[in-house]
């Protein structure tokens, strides 16, 4: 599938790229995002757990649970 270089743009603009933690457990991979590491998912294989992850990130970003608790960084001076 092609798209027009106005949508590519747009596709890639949007592409945003965020850090886990991830570990093999047995026959298990786990793993949590960065920025929200009470949140933890699984995977048989590795690329199913990123898109557990991919599927976790949509869900906690959504604004649809309430108390999302997140991990920042603060400047200090």
């Amino acid at each position: 599938m092609s798209c027009s270089t106005e949508r590519c743009i747009l596709a890639s603009a949007m592409a945003k790229r965020v850090k886990y933690v991830y570990w093999q457990q047995g026959e298990v991979w786990l793993g949590y995002l960065e920025e929200f590491p009470d949140y933890w998912t699984q995977g048989e294989t590795l690329e199913e757990l990123q898109e557990n992850l991919k599927d976790l990130y949509h869900e906690l970003t959504s604004g649809e649970i309430p108390g999302v608790r997140r991990v920042a960084e603060l400047q200090l001076s």
